[in-house]
């Protein structure tokens, strides 16, 4: 059997896999943010297909996060008997599920207008060419009614049953807005140097494990470079890394920050056909996996089982995050395990994507269209 087979633990969570399913938007919440019989759907098959952990799509831990309208929520206690359902039914069939917690920060400005939800960030950037949609400096007590929303969305995750938390720190929301010197302006202990860039990430680790306690796998995915000149370059990203390591994240899944202009320069690289063109963020992996002392999750790209399995043996990452390919092949990571070691059939068109911005719920568009002729 493959080592992509073998179990692994993060703390004291057991896997029954090296695949994880990456956190995927699905755009199905309930209005009020609750877990929907759509969600039960996805994850079950998910869990059923042979996932080792799947990561929730985004959940927002304050209204003032909040980017869709059929965003999941953790922002209050009503939303944990869903999350508690959820948890049993992936349970049942083998597999583990962590929840991501969200906030949006200017983000939520693309989605709300301003006399309906006003988008906060650390800074108000005037002059960004990536970023034009109206949003205010947070407050000195804001910015702590976050750090707080975070730690009790995580108290209620460990409540509902679900077996690990993941912070998102990447992919333009407002962690990697604070981390970015490019669009954290501030001059107070919030911004200026990395230290003080990364203050809120550190604050926000406190939070969580003041509510959660210490043998809870609390894991982050963190954008380590922005997707343009002038943002967080690379360099300093692997320091912020080190840093969450030295903290006590359980877990690091590895992505980019702030997106730049076109697929390319963001997480959903398109047109992911050929073998190099997979794992584009291999190179950021494989140096991190050599600094930190916790595992390390690759996403990006991944298509074919046999680099996968590589990336492992060469221990360049512990663990391997799928998102796009598992929305066509649910059951994928099961087939592999019966030796159909088929490529992906995803060709990431990314119109699963787009579909989402439209306000479609998530669907393998190619496959749609083709059921249809």
């Amino acid at each position: 059997m493959s080592i992509l087979f073998d179990s692994i633990k993060i703390r004291d969570m057991a896997l029954r896999n090296r695949f994880v399913r990456s956190a995927t938007y699905d755009g199905c919440a309930e209005r009020n943010g609750h877990v929907s019989q759509k969600q039960f759907k996805i994850y079950e098959e998910l869990a059923r297909g042979g996932v080792g952990l799947i990561v929730t799509g985004i959940a927002y831990v304050h209204s003032s996060g909040q980017i869709s309208p059929v965003q999941n929520s953790l922002a209050s206690d009503d939303c944990i008997p869903g999350f508690r359902k959820l948890a049993a039914a992936v349970h049942h069939w083998g597999a583990k599920i962590a929840v991501q917690l969200f906030h949006g920060g200017r983000e939520v400005a693309k989605v709300f207008k301003p006399e309906r939800k006003q988008a906060i960030a650390p800074s108000s950037v005037n002059d960004d060419p990536h970023f034009q949609s109206p949003h205010r400096t947070m407050a000195e007590d804001e910015i702590w009614e976050v750090i707080q929303a975070f730690g009790d969305a995580s108290r209620r995750a460990k409540e509902a049953g679900l077996d690990a938390v993941q912070v998102h720190s990447a992919h333009a929301y407002l962690l990697s807005q604070f981390l970015s010197p490019f669009t954290n302006h501030r001059t107070d202990q919030w911004g200026g140097s990395l230290e003080n860039r990364l203050r809120f990430h550190r604050e926000i680790y406190r939070s969580v494990r003041a509510n959660v306690g210490e043998d809870y796998p609390v894991l982050v995915k963190i954008g380590v470079q922005d997707g343009f000149p002038g943002g967080l370059e690379f360099h300093e990203g692997k320091q912020a890394v080190q840093r969450l390591d030295q903290w006590g994240f359980d877990a690091l899944e590895i992505s980019s920050g702030l997106r730049g202009i076109g697929y390319k320069n963001t997480e959903f690289r398109s047109n992911i056909k050929r073998l190099k063109d997979e794992a584009y963020f291999r190179n950021w992996c494989k140096e991190i996996k050599r600094e930190v002392s916790v595992p390390v999750m690759m996403v990006g790209g991944l298509r074919t089982f046999e680099l996968m399995e590589e990336l492992i043996q060469n221990q360049e990452a512990d663990l391997v995050s799928l998102s796009r390919p598992l929305i066509k092949e649910p059951g994928i990571i099961n087939d592999w395990r019966n030796n159909d070691l088929h490529r992906a059939t995803c060709i990431s068109c990314n119109k699963c994507f787009e579909a989402l911005l439209k306000g479609e719920a998530l669907h393998c568009v190619q496959q749609k269209e083709a059921e249809s002729l």
